[in-house]
């Protein structure tokens, strides 16, 4: 593929997704994402696991605001924006964000629509678009309660609060800050460990973790169904025994 707004490197497990536009702070534009929905494309007929960065010291600064300035009804219901965040939200695999410098607007609301997110103590993570005369409604307005809690996002949403890295991993929005230099190693570690997993046992257990409350304990149930008729379930248990059994002549 071509690409302008991002940079893709494929591994056998992973694809390293890079917003690739640091002249404008890695804003989101429609090409941007046209293009991430060719990443998610690729991912959901391969499914692997994704991370996410940004290019020149910022994850992304927000949506593109010339853009953004001339967009109408129309294209608000479209669902622009809340479109390709929510898809890459429901990828088979996981996502990981790795964010530096800005993630803010749009870059926030792709940075909580992520699985995992690591930080740097640069992060600037916020929404400021009540100040800008529109809301986050590209996930934020419901999803980042479920991250930090009702109060602090409200604080973000409705009084321009912008959590600082030590704030953001308090509240378990980070999962950890690593130098700017070590970030990308940071999360191939964190990839390494997903990756050390059955690939299938993951996919379900993500789907699970998201499904509706109401879809439990059935799907939990159907879930650990296939998963006990794989060959991989049986030779991973089969190794897990045969482990103990040396330990313990």
């Amino acid at each position: 593929m071509t690409w302008s707004s991002l940079q893709v490197e494929e591994r056998a497990d992973r694809l390293l997704v890079q917003l690739n536009r640091p002249e404008a702070k890695n804003a989101i534009d429609r090409q941007m994402v046209e293009e991430l929905h060719q990443v998610c494309a690729e991912l959901e007929q391969t499914p692997r696991i994704a991370l996410i960065i940004g290019a020149g010291g910022n994850f992304a600064a927000g949506a593109d605001i010339a853009q953004l300035r001339d967009r109408r009804r129309e294209d608000a219901l479209a669902g622009i924006n809340s479109g390709i965040f929510d898809r890459i939200r429901r990828l088979p695999m996981p996502v990981i964000g790795l964010l530096d410098g800005y993630v803010l607007g749009g870059g926030a609301e792709l940075a909580y629509a992520c699985d995992f997110r690591i930080g740097t103590p640069e992060v600037r993570i916020g929404n400021p678009e009540p100040g800008l005369g529109i809301l986050a409604a590209a996930g934020a307005s419901w999803r980042l309660a479920e991250l930090v809690g009702e109060p602090i996002a409200k604080e973000i949403l409705l009084a321009g609060r912008v959590l600082k890295a030590d704030a953001a991993q308090q509240l378990h929005l980070l999962n950890d800050v690593v130098a700017p230099d070590a970030l990308i190693d940071a999360g191939n570690a964190l990839a390494d460990r997903i990756a050390g997993q059955g690939a299938l046992a993951i996919r379900l257990s993500k789907a699970v973790f998201h499904a509706p409350r109401e879809a439990h304990p059935f799907i939990d149930d159907l879930a650990q169904a296939v998963l006990f008729e794989t060959e991989e379930k049986h030779d991973r248990m089969t190794a897990f025994l045969e482990r103990k059994n040396r330990s313990n002549p």
